[in-house]
Parts: C-alpha cells; sequence; structure tokens
C-alpha cells in the first residue's frame, strides 16, 4: 500500500538507553557451543555490546523519564501534547494500556489520546503513520511517538541465535504540522502468513505461561529455549528481507520516479550486521549511505533501531542541516515499510541513559 501525507515535520527526536551494558564476550559460556564456534559466529553477525534493562525497569518507566527530561528541559511543552502512540510489543500489563500508564505517570491532561500499537521492527513507521493521521483531524497540532520494548526479558540466555542480539530501550520523537508543502511517501506491507516466522509462542491468552512453557528444550542448532521465550525462524527472516525489501524499495523508486541516489541517508532497522550488509549490497548502496553501527554497539531494540540510528548517526548535525532520507523498517508480522521523507533542523536529537 502506498499513503501520502504533506505538511508533517518531526521536530525532535529523543531516545533513552538502559545503563546497563552487556558484553558478548562474557556470555560465550552460556551457550552450547564452542568458544571457537561462538567467536567466529560473532565475528559474522557482529555481536558485541548491547543495552538492558534492571528486572525492575519497564516500557513505562523508560518512557515517562525520557518526557520528563524533556519537560525538564523546556524542550516539550507539556500542555501542547494532543496524542500519545506507543508503538511496543513488551506492554507493563495486559491491561490498561501502557500509554495510559505513561501518562498518568508524567500528569498529562485527560484530553491528551494515548493509543497502544502492537508492533516491531516496522514499529517506527508504523507509529508515524499513525501520528499522521492523527494530525489530518485538524484538532490535535503535536504527537508523541514513543516506541520502546524490553525484550531482553523474553530471551533464554541459552539461546546464541537471539540472546547476543536483542537490546532495551524507548525513543520519543515529536510529530507537527509543517508549511514546507513536503510530500511523504509511505510504503508499507504485512504478510500474515509469515507472521509465526517470529513469536514468543506462550504467555498470552491462546497459551498461558506455566511450568511447563517455561521449561528449557534444545533445538536442532543447539539453543535451549521455553515456550516462553522469543523464537526465529532465521532463515525465513533473511529471505523475507533479502527479497521483499528491495522489491518494495524499488517500486517506491518507479512510482516515485527517483532513483537510490536521491536519499541522503537509509536509515534501516538494524537486526544484525550480516543481513543489514547483505541488503546494502544487494541494492548496491554504499555502507555509508545505510549506517550499520546500532547493533554491535546497543543491540536490536526492535522498534527503537531506526530513530536509535538517526540519533547515533545524524546527532547535532539534523539541528542545522536537512537531509532526504528513507526510512525502513522490516520483521516480525511479517511487515515491511518505508517511508520517503526530508529530515532535519531539529530542536532535539541525541542519546541519553536512563
Amino acid at each position: 500500500m502506498h499513503l501520502r501525507f504533506k505538511n508533517k515535520k518531526i521536530t525532535g527526536i529523543l531516545t533513552v538507553l538502559p545503563r546497563n551494558e552487556v558484553n558478548y564476550l562474557d556470555e560465550i559460556g552460556n551457550y552450547n557451543f564452542s568458544e571457537k564456534q561462538s567467536l567466529k559466529l560473532g565475528k559474522i553477525m557482529g555481536y558485541g555490546k548491547r543495552r538492558i534493562v534492571d528486572e525492575g525497569t519497564n516500557v513505562s518507566d523508560l518512557c515517562s523519564y525520557g518526557l520528563n527530561y524533556l519537560f525538564e528541559n523546556k524542550l516539550l511543552d507539556k500542555d501542547s501534547i494532543g496524542a500519545v502512540v506507543l508503538c511496543t510489543q513488551s506492554p507493563d500489563q495486559f491491561l490498561p494500556a501502557t500509554s495510559n500508564i505513561i501518562a498518568g505517570k508524567v500528569n498529562l491532561k485527560d484530553d491528551v489520546i494515548c493509543l497502544d500499537i502492537n508492533q516491531g521492527c516496522a514499529g517506527y513507521e508504523v507509529g508515524l503513520m499513525q501520528a499522521f493521521m492523527l494530525l489530518n483531524t485538524g484538532s490535535i497540532d503535536k504527537v508523541i511517538l514513543l516506541n520502546a520494548d524490553i525484550l531482553s526479558k523474553k530471551i533464554s540466555i541459552k539461546d546464541r541465535n537471539s540472546r547476543p542480539l536483542v537490546g532495551d530501550g524507548a525513543s520519543i520523537t515529536i510529530i507537527e504540522h509543517s508549511n514546507d508543502n513536503e510530500e511523504i511517501d509511505l510504503f508499507i506491507k504485512m504478510d500474515g502468513a509469515g507472521a509465526l516466522s517470529l513469536q514468543i509462542p506462550a504467555g498470552g491468552f491462546k497459551l498461558p505461561s506455566t511450568d511447563k512453557t517455561a521449561e528449557l528444550v534444545e533445538d536442532a542448532a543447539g539453543n535451549l529455549r521455553a515456550l516462553d521465550h522469543l523464537v526465529m525462524k532465521g532463515d525465513e527472516v533473511f529471505n523475507f528481507v533479502q527479497t521483499k525489501v528491495p522489491e518494495m524499495l524499488y517500486d517506491m523508486f518507479n512510482k516515485l520516479e527517483i532513483d537510490k541516489s536521491f536519499f541522503d541517508y537509509y536509515f534501516f532497522h538494524q537486526p544484525n550486521k550480516f543481513m543489514l550488509e547483505k541488503l546494502a549490497e544487494k541494492l548496491d548502496i554504499p555502507y555509508g549511505k545505510m549506517p550499520n553501527n546500532i547493533c554491535e554497539k546497543y543491540g536490536n531494540g526492535s522498534n527503537i533501531t531506526v530513530p536509535l540510528n538517526i540519533c547515533e548517526n545524524l546527532g547535532s548535525k539534523a539541528l542545522t542541516e536537512s537531509y532526504s532520507v528513507c526510512l525502513g523498517g522490516f520483521g516480525v508480522g511479517l511487515t515491511w515499510s518505508l517511508i520517503k521523507w526530508k529530515l532535519g533542523k531539529l530542536d532535539f536529537c541525541e542519546i541519553i541513559n536512563y
């Protein structure tokens, strides 16, 4: 699906990361593989450091901390907020909505719309789409998009496929009206037939967590995980990314009558170093235009990787300059999405620690 919006802009991006840093080399002993095998895989996949939350920290804690930071530093006026959209796959509770919990923690007024969206790897683009539609109502002037996940809590410590990748964090993006008449093109698709390629089998109403679902079972590759843990069919996800994302990108080029040189940057979701390098090579896009340094430095934070990518690789440059960017998310759902947009001259673009 191709959607077009106008007169919208991002005015600030803040990423909130846990202080706890874990190094892949310190966890090699947890895995049912030789040290040599693990070191080789780590080099190929780009396993490095990642940030994870403490046991008692939840999504609402990260988001409310970031919002209060913006309020206290006069980067965001609390009374100007018309809606809060939270994209997460690790809510505080089944109910109420975590966005409502966050609104209560930071004392937002009672006519602020609060929405939770269950989205992961493409959550930034899906959240922006929802923000655009809320602004189009004409009654809302500013939308706060929160992206946050703490999926490290749902990864087996003996799962070498996923454990070294997954990091935690949150991001806050401010979306407002603009007078520049800039067109925003959003392409998005969802394939429910592949939904179970990335899943947490137990813990919901279909299969509640029990002692049985917590038992570790060894898979064919030597990883141990339970039904309560995240499981990814790596081959299926890799093939999906390498086929569907290029197809969508070339479809975007054709429909918008542009080519790959149009964009200054491709800020894509970063599942792991290997997958993104292969995607850049397939698309013949220089690594410098498609940054690939998030996963090995902070971990794959699911739906925060795109805004974290922007904060890490543009940072203060985004305060004074503008760039033509392609934002891209792909993964759980299966969902894949691209946004063509002009990004820059922000009020803030930074990373803070929780």
